[in-house]
């Protein structure tokens, strides 16, 4: 299995996903949009991983690549890949397909519970997932939900946390690949995005649940088996 990942910034990376998909021996490749890197040809990957970034879908005066970069998520949509988008990819799925991303109520930065919809359990990849789990948060923007698509989760800040489409293509506002080098970073390089807020946590209460990467991780790796293996047999 070859994966391909789009990254936005240099501090928000496969995290997790990456030893996931090593423990596979699948091949990872990598286009770092912030550098200018080049898009791959469609057939030289099976799945797409879109991952986050503090810009929103609409500004490609700021970052030209996005204009680019929406056109190749709806080539690979298209062709049939496996396409799962993290936060701001979830964003440009959404974007790709049609439906509307725009400021959320409230930003979510943070620890916050995520629960699944009654559709979920009867979705291939989400129906194993507990119905309420903890999830990283960190994103003021919203989408909604594709035409086609259906709503896999919610939490009491964002209406609209998941979605899957066609099977195959996933929209997560949220995060389960978070390690805790991964939120050091994103404090590190966000921390301005820190303010009081409804869903915004301190610092200081961000770090001491970091215990929850794991329980996160675990969740995030039966997520990908389900995504990658459908009725046990492989997808591709």
């Amino acid at each position: 299995m070859r994966l391909h990942s789009l990254q936005h910034v240099l501090f928000e990376d496969l995290a997790c996903i990456e030893q996931w998909a090593a423990g596979k021996k699948y091949t990872i490749t990598k286009t770092l949009l912030f550098e200018n890197g080049n898009l791959p040809g469609l057939s030289d990957f099976d799945a797409l991983f879109i991952m986050g970034g503090p810009m929103g879908v609409n500004d490609d005066d700021k970052y030209p690549w996005l204009t680019e970069e929406k056109k190749f998520i709806e080539k690979a949509i298209s062709a049939n890949k496996i396409v799962t988008g993290i936060c701001l990819g979830a964003q440009l799925i959404a974007n790709v397909l049609g439906a509307k991303v725009y400021k959320n109520e409230h930003s979510e930065i943070g620890w916050y519970p995520v629960r699944t919809t009654e559709a979920a359990q009867d979705s291939l990849v989400f129906r194993t997932l507990p119905q309420e789990f903890m999830a990283f948060h960190w994103h003021g923007d919203t989408f909604d939900i594709p035409s086609g698509a259906i709503r896999m989760a919610e939490s009491n800040g964002c209406a609209n946390q998941a979605f899957e489409y066609n099977v195959k293509v996933i929209g997560l506002q949220f995060h389960l690949e978070s390690t805790r080098d991964s939120i050091d970073k994103l404090i590190t390089n966000c921390g301005d995005e820190i303010i009081e807020g409804k869903y915004i946590q301190p610092t200081e209460k961000m770090l001491r649940a970091v215990n929850e990467v794991t329980l996160t991780n675990q969740s995030m790796r039966t997520f990908l088996d389900n995504l990658f293996t459908l009725k046990g047999r492989k997808m591709i």
